[in-house]
């Protein structure tokens, strides 16, 4: 039994690196700096050791020789979920540029909401070091920090020190939209956040009023989502006495048509206050199961973040066309390739097409697929790299165990090889 501190968190996205875990055996306990998101992904207990095909239990080099037979001959796989480290994105995608596959990323339908407005207009945005040492004023728009990172209050908005701001707790926290869902935003002095609540169908009028009454725009209506214009002046203001005003949405929260136009309207926010003379950045709050990882490799070794068909031999995006959902649905897939290292529950899509899944252990499947190869978790079974959220930081994740399972770039080099 050993004792292992300052670790790193794959899973909660916000970049958590101080972590203690005793380690007894194969078993996981997190004793310190826990929370509702890294203690149960850490603790998740061991229950599949070996790959099976067609349900049978079998070796790692027949599930690799199986996958290969079942990828070699199709005219259009598709390689989902992603959710991997670097090295086993990188691997993923020397098996898709061989078999001519789609790839396309789990949670690629919400970064999809993001990438369409910053390709239009592009965007000013911040990292979380920067909201650490400068925030002042936060605008949370239409989500839940709390439920997404428990600790992303206590690390980057209540911490002891800033570099910018004498005392943190003076921080001024608001919410435009959802309610938040516990006191995490309460600050240290007891300070409780505004909240502005409105239903999320409301939020792109209440958004555009918002960015209206920045520009000085005339409005005839008192009121917009059950929100007083006043109210909106307000945030206005305070965002433009601000030192380093912040605001911060999730393109996941955002579960209505055309989000990426509400999206466009709080980036126009944040650049029309710096053209008024004011500090002001933008934060999208996303990156849980390797789905920044997944972006960045994809976007470095292709030139485009994710949904990409190799079918022609070299890389297409298209981010509505190559939707794994979408492809399944209209019959334009012939097999399924289903990559997931951090979260049991993200199992594969149903679908009768021939179906391999590279996964952690534990999952458990409605409809057994053709080959199962559980494989070791990024940050727990094996060494590795993960993005965080804000992109900037590659975190270096640490082995805290032997379980004797390979890595997800392993079983992919083997299956690439097999080819």
């Amino acid at each position: 039994m050993t004792e292992i501190t300052e670790i790193p968190s794959p899973f909660c996205g916000i970049g958590t690196d101080d972590l203690s875990i005793r380690v007894d055996g194969v078993a996981l306990k997190v004793t310190a700096n826990g929370c509702a998101v890294n203690t149960p992904a850490f603790e998740q207990a061991i229950t599949d050791t070996q790959p099976r095909v067609a349900g049978q239990a079998t070796s790692l080099e027949t599930a690799v020789a199986k996958a290969a037979e079942l990828m070699r001959n199709t005219r259009q796989p598709v390689i989902g979920g992603c959710s991997t480290d670097v090295n086993g994105m990188r691997a993923l995608l020397a098996v898709a540029d061989k078999t001519g596959a789609v790839v396309d990323n789990i949670n690629f339908n919400a970064a999809r909401r993001n990438l369409l407005a910053l390709q239009d207009s592009g965007w000013m945005n911040t990292t979380l070091a920067e909201l650490k040492n400068r925030c002042d004023v936060l605008l949370v728009v239409g989500c839940d920090p709390e439920a997404f990172a428990p600790r992303f209050f206590e690390r980057y908005l209540w911490n002891d020190e800033a570099m910018f701001i004498n005392d943190t707790a003076s921080r001024e926290i608001i919410y435009l939209g959802k309610a938040p869902s516990g006191n995490a935003s309460t600050s240290p002095s007891g300070r409780k956040a505004a909240v502005l609540p409105c239903a999320d169908a409301d939020l792109p009028e209440v958004t555009a009023v918002l960015s209206a009454l920045l520009k000085g725009r005339p409005l005839q209506a008192q009121s917009v989502g059950g929100i007083a214009l006043a109210g909106l002046q307000a945030i206005v203001d305070k965002l433009k006495a601000a030192q380093y005003g912040v605001v911060i949405w999730g393109a996941g929260a955002l579960a209505f048509d055309q989000a990426e136009l509400t999206v466009q309207t709080l980036c126009n926010i944040v650049r029309d206050v710096n053209l008024q003379g004011n500090r002001c950045s933008g934060f999208p709050l996303g990156g849980k199961e390797g789905d920044q990882t997944a972006n960045q490799v994809c976007g470095w070794t292709t030139g485009y973040p994710a949904r990409v068909n190799f079918a022609r031999g070299y890389p297409e995006y298209d981010p509505y066309l190559y939707d794994t959902q979408a492809m399944l649905k209209n019959g334009e897939a012939d097999a399924l390739m289903w990559v997931q290292t951090f979260n049991t529950g993200a199992v594969p899509p149903a679908t009768a097409l021939p179906t391999i899944v590279i996964g952690r252990s534990g999952m458990k499947f409605d409809k057994e697929p053709d080959v199962f190869i559980p494989v070791g978790t990024p940050g727990i079974d094996h060494a590795g790299h993960a993005f965080r959220l804000d992109n900037v930081v590659a975190i270096r994740l640490k082995k805290l165990r032997d379980s004797g399972l390979p890595s997800t770039a392993e079983v992919l080099a083997a299956i690439e090889q097999a080819l």
